[in-house]
C-alpha cells in the first residue's frame, strides 16, 4: 500500500466488508468503520442497533469504542476513521469528541436515505434554535447542577477531556 490513494481505498473496502458480514449475519444495518492510526487498524465497528438493542450503536460508535479500549484512552487524537457510509449527526458528533483527524466515506447521506436511513430531518432539527424544534429542549436552570459544574471547574485531581 504505497499509494495513499490505494490506502484510503483499502480501508474504504475494509470497512465495506465489515458491514457485509455483520449485515449478512443479521447484526445490523448496511454500515462499517475501521479507525487507523500509523497505518495500524486500531478499531473495527459494525452497526449494532438491532442486536445490540442500542440506538447509539452506529459503525463509528462502535469502532470509536472499540480503538478506545484498544489504545486505553479516549483520545483517538492522530487517527483517521473509514466508514462505508457518511456519518449521521450523531456520529460526527462523537468522532469530534474522540478527536479523530479525518473522515473518508463511500457512499452519502443521500444513498442511505434511498433505502431507508434518512438524516435529512436532524440535520435541519440541529441547525434550529431551541424553541424552533420539532423535540423539546427545555432549561430549567437548578442549583444543584451549578454546584456540580463548579465543583468540576474546581476539582484538582481531575483528567480534562
Amino acid at each position: 500500500m504505497d499509494n495513499p490513494q490505494d490506502t484510503h481505498e483499502d480501508y474504504l473496502n475494509l470497512a465495506v466488508a465489515i458491514a457485509r458480514e455483520h449485515m449478512e449475519a443479521g447484526a445490523g444495518g448496511p454500515f462499517g468503520a475501521v479507525i487507523v492510526r500509523d497505518n495500524t487498524v486500531i478499531g473495527r465497528g459494525w452497526n449494532r442497533v438491532t442486536s445490540d438493542h442500542d440506538p447509539t450503536a452506529h459503525a463509528e460508535v462502535s469502532a470509536i469504542r472499540d480503538a478506545c479500549r484498544n489504545v486505553g484512552n479516549f483520545s483517538l487524537e492522530g487517527a483517521v476513521i473509514y466508514t462505508s457510509c457518511e456519518p449521521c449527526p450523531m456520529c460526527l458528533g462523537a468522532i469530534w469528541w474522540a478527536r479523530i483527524e479525518t473522515i473518508y466515506f463511500a457512499s452519502d447521506r443521500d444513498d442511505a436515505a434511498r433505502i431507508g436511513f434518512d438524516d435529512a430531518a436532524l440535520y435541519r432539527e440541529v441547525s434550529l434554535e431551541l424553541p424552533d424544534r420539532q423535540l423539546p429542549l427545555i432549561r430549567h436552570p437548578l442549583a444543584a447542577a451549578d454546584q456540580l459544574m463548579e465543583d468540576w471547574r474546581t476539582k484538582e485531581d481531575k483528567i480534562p477531556y
